[in-house]
């Protein structure tokens, strides 16, 4: 008998999930996988490298996001204090993965940036999504191991060091500006979650804007191809109806003219006519805007509504969590996903000016699919351990 109530706890505690969180995140792959095929099914259907096949982009981000789904429950039963002792490893692990980059023949240029790399028989993977949770499960260790000591501005300093030269590295070696600043974006709100004071955060947000300051100015005094790309970006924003500005204005105003086009419901699903031919690539870092055309406001309301609960759920395990690791490693998928929506959004909107980021679960990349999969089974893993640790603690009150 004892035995079979051991058995019956193991598979009671293997099974047991914060169900909330689940329900939220699949919500939100059902949501943007039929999203991505109303998006993606008139571009497939027309070009040779897809097969012609309209359902090729569904295809492949259904494959994934039951991969993705599969490691989530995995790693949903891994004791999250374990990853700790991979930290360093994922240090050195993201940094040699960054420098694969440059390895001619693993390196793939697409469109003037090198971002992935070409694995032998099983396709190409996005440096930066593994380098993501990596640099989530490193900062998170080690702020907890300076955590006593994190009182004073050169501490703080110190924790954020490692983050800044492998933010550093993507931004020079993958010309990936938005990456870097999620990355860096991400073991920033881990610290402050820590630091006891303010004042720190508000100098380097001056700090950070003067830098950007300087960054720009640098850049409209440099003739190099790079510099000109991102100035031009800047000045398309600031004037998109400029002439000069036309070819990189022209993506965030079609984007525009969906939104304005759907009014309160939407054209209704399908019915997008941006995605046919006006807004390049309306699968990928776009596809908001196809959402708010066939949708409208409401249906747009829906989506950020769901991200929202979704961040409430990582924070409320973050809230909840027993001990500053477990609490720091949900922080950090809570900035991941909330860094990575809050831009998405900005810049479909033109609230800030175009990069590459994509909206998590939407839009088209089975590597970033199956990575926060990934991240999120983490937290759920976070969640299981404090609330049994919770109740087991409870049991035992009342048997004294």
């Amino acid at each position: 008998m004892a035995n079979r109530g051991k058995k019956r706890r193991v598979l009671s505690y293997l099974l047991s999930y914060d169900t909330n969180l689940i329900v939220s995140v699949i919500f939100l792959i059902v949501f943007g996988l039929i999203m991505l095929y109303s998006a993606s099914y008139y571009t497939a259907s027309m070009r040779q490298s897809f097969n012609y096949d309209s359902a090729y982009f569904l295809k492949s981000q259904l494959k994934y996001s039951v991969v993705g789904l599969v490691l989530m429950m995995i790693v949903a039963n891994i004791d999250y204090k374990k990853w700790r002792y991979f930290a360093v490893l994922g240090l050195v692990g993201s940094a040699v993965l960054i420098l694969l980059l440059l390895v001619p023949g693993l390196g793939v240029n697409v469109k003037g940036a090198t971002r992935w790399i070409r694995v032998p028989g099983l396709g190409q993977f996005q440096v930066a999504e593994p380098v993501k949770v990596a640099m989530i499960i490193f900062s998170a260790a080690f702020i907890c191991k300076y955590a006593s000591a994190l009182n004073n501005l050169r501490t703080f300093i110190k924790v954020m060091i490692p983050t800044v030269v492998i933010s550093a590295m993507i931004l020079k070696i993958s010309d990936n500006m938005s990456t870097a600043l999620i990355v860096l974006g991400i073991s920033f709100l881990m610290a402050f979650m820590v630091y006891p004071k303010y004042y720190p955060f508000v100098i380097l947000a001056v700090a950070g804007a003067l830098a950007a300051a300087g960054i720009i100015y640098y850049s409209m005094n440099m003739a190099d191809s790079d510099s000109a790309f991102r100035i031009g970006r800047i000045q398309a924003w600031l004037d998109p109806y400029a002439e000069e500005y036309a070819d990189k204005s022209y993506q965030p105003l079609q984007a525009l003219y969906a939104i304005g086009s759907g009014g309160l419901f939407g054209k209704g699903l399908g019915n997008s006519i941006q995605k046919l031919g006006g807004i390049p690539e309306p699968y990928n870092d776009m596809i908001f805007a196809v959402v708010c055309e066939e949708l409208g406001v409401f249906g747009a309301g829906i989506v950020i509504l769901m991200f929202i609960y979704l961040l409430y759920r990582l924070y409320s395990v973050a809230q909840q969590a027993e001990d500053l690791f477990g609490r720091l490693l949900a922080i950090g998928v809570f900035a991941h996903v909330a860094l990575q929506v809050l831009l998405n959004l900005m810049v479909v909107t033109s609230l800030m000016p175009t990069t590459g980021v994509t909206l998590p679960f939407f839009s088209s990349g089975g590597t970033a699919t199956v990575f926060l999969l990934i991240e999120i089974g983490m937290v759920l893993n976070v969640e299981k351990k404090s609330r049994f640790k919770r109740e087991r603690e409870l049991r035992e009150a009342r048997l004294e």
